[in-house]
């Protein structure tokens, strides 16, 4: 029976808290970017720039949410024995 590769760094998963982190601080980010946007807004005046920086200040979250919620989609390799494609007990011909 041939040993399992060991799991290289660059395809090991981060820790659940480091990932957080991550997350916590790049929705942080967006919503400081978000504010600008809105003051910014305010202090143009009228124009086109300013709808452009409403529309920022109006849709940002929508992609910071998505972005925050995307978390780390690495594959170590890693499975659980039983998991999907795990074959499956049946029972035998006349057994129920």
């Amino acid at each position: 029976m041939a040993e399992p590769d060991a799991v290289r760094i660059t395809t090991a998963r981060r820790s659940a808290a480091d990932d957080m982190r991550t997350r916590q601080r790049r929705y942080a980010l967006s919503m400081a970017i978000r504010t600008v946007c809105f003051v910014a807004a305010v202090a143009v005046g009228p124009g086109v720039l300013r709808w452009v920086l409403v529309a920022g200040a109006v849709f940002l979250p929508l992609f910071a949410v998505v972005l925050a919620n995307a978390g780390d989609t690495r594959d170590d390799g890693f499975t659980v024995p039983g998991g999907p494609g795990a074959p499956e007990l049946t029972a035998r011909d006349g057994e129920d």
